[in-house]
């Protein structure tokens, strides 16, 4: 269920549109450098093993998601998930989309898809203190209050659990 939310993925046109979204205060704030981060991402552009995908809603792009196996780029914290889980990193780029609940929808219908399509599981890791992201998270099925250190510093592993799951 992707809901009103259209998903495609990354093109090297949309690297100035990402970038520019990095430089936004609340992106930066979580997701570091900029210069940094889009080399990241334009490093990540032709790697098979990372979906990155600009979400739209009404045509007009305003966020971006990327999702990975989570054994693809071993992360201790993702360890114990069992083998296909996925693993989710998203950003609103555009602030006046920020605290309307587009990030809890979008993100649920990405999680829904990555579950229909055989993922056992799907995480996500906020910083301890992103208490924006960790309650529309949870608004969106992902649970777990588990703080990990991480090569990135500190973060709180969240999974999805589909509402089959959880009844």
């Amino acid at each position: 269920m992707a809901g009103p939310y259209g998903f495609r993925p990354v093109v090297s046109g949309d690297l100035a549109l990402l970038r520019r979204w990095l430089e936004v205060p609340e992106v930066r704030r979580w997701w570091g450098d900029p210069d940094e981060q889009a080399a990241l991402l334009e490093a990540d552009l032709d790697n098979p093993h990372m979906v990155m995908e600009i979400v739209t809603l009404g045509g007009r792009p305003f966020a971006y998601v990327q999702h990975y196996d989570v054994h693809t780029w071993p992360h201790r914290h993702f360890a114990r998930l069992p083998a296909g889980s996925r693993a989710i990193d998203a950003l609103i780029g555009e602030p006046g989309m920020l605290g309307a609940g587009h990030g809890l929808a979008f993100l649920r219908g990405l999680a829904e898809r990555l579950c229909a399509d055989g993922a056992p599981a799907v995480a996500i890791d906020p910083h301890p203190d992103n208490l924006r992201a960790r309650r529309a998270y949870e608004k969106a099925g992902f649970s777990g209050d588990l703080v990990v250190d991480t090569e990135e510093g500190p973060a709180v592993v969240m999974t999805f659990a589909r509402a089959s799951d959880a009844g």
